[in-house]
């Protein structure tokens, strides 16, 4: 039996991951069904040979599709799910919606139907992304290994089992692009502060945290060692590490920040 999937909603994150998708070849062009009402990004689908349809009145009546992901905005979340409740009894559903709890997609869906939900973040759109999955008791084994292979396309894939913990999740690797990002900024200023042309600034600093980033990942050693492997005892590096390491005052300003987009990330949920 052909395993069919509905993506519903193509904008950018739909798309990248329709994509990664198609380009793995996890999936062939004729096992997707794209629901997408805006005409340009329903047409842009329609190019990589999938099914592409208006609305998810025009999905043909005897689908059985194994996945449905929800890539909508939480806003119109309530308004886009009850058209999708008879296929609560087949399907499993994937959320990429910020913000929107499995209890209310059990509440239109039906309190029986599979969910997993995901909080994934803006490097997904590349690939490289780290996507952050809870699952309801209603999720199979063999679905969840199979929505993970899809996900995977997007990024690295780890589960938690407590769903409190997806706002963790948020407040580390969700919003955790933009303390990147901000780093960058940080050091790009220090670089032109001390001398550098903006833009050898730019590459320096982009091209450092990248380096740094891909080594880290690739290395089977801990970021601890790979630092106290470039860190000669009394070299510029050292002296660099003593301002940063200072009294912890970085690790303690990460958490206060991690904490505080915790915080936030309940209070939204709970709106």
């Amino acid at each position: 039996m052909v395993d069919n999937v509905v993506l519903v909603g193509c904008g950018n994150m739909g798309f990248a991951m329709l994509k990664g998708w198609l380009d793995s070849g996890i999936l062939k062009p004729g096992q997707v069904h794209v629901v997408e009402p805006t005409d340009t990004l329903r047409e842009r689908a329609a190019t990589l040979g999938v099914h592409a349809h208006a609305n998810a009145s025009r999905l043909e009546a005897d689908l059985q599709p194994r996945v449905i992901t929800i890539a909508v905005k939480p806003q119109v979340m309530r308004d886009v799910l009850p058209a999708y409740e008879r296929f609560a009894g087949g399907a499993t559903f994937v959320s990429v919606a910020a913000g929107i709890k499995v209890a209310l997609f059990e509440e239109y869906l039906g309190e029986k139907a599979a969910i997993i939900r995901t909080i994934p973040n803006t490097p997904a759109a590349i690939g490289k992304g780290m996507i952050v999955t809870f699952r309801n008791a209603h999720v199979s084994g063999d679905d969840a290994d199979f929505v993970d292979q899809l996900l995977k396309t997007s990024g690295a894939v780890a589960s938690v089992d407590d769903e409190s913990l997806i706002d963790v999740a948020t407040a580390v690797s969700g919003s955790g692009p933009a303390y990147v990002f901000h780093f960058i900024e940080c050091l790009t200023e220090a670089a032109v502060a001390a001398g550098l042309k903006r833009k050898t600034a730019e590459l320096l600093a982009m091209q450092t945290v990248y380096g740094a980033g891909v080594l880290a990942a690739s290395s089977d050693d801990t970021p601890t060692t790979l630092r106290e492997q470039v860190t000669s005892p009394k070299g510029t590096t050292a002296a660099a590490l003593e301002v940063l390491m200072a009294n912890n005052e970085l690790r303690d300003l990460l958490t206060k920040a991690v904490h505080a987009a915790h915080r936030r990330a309940i209070e939204l949920g709970s709106a």
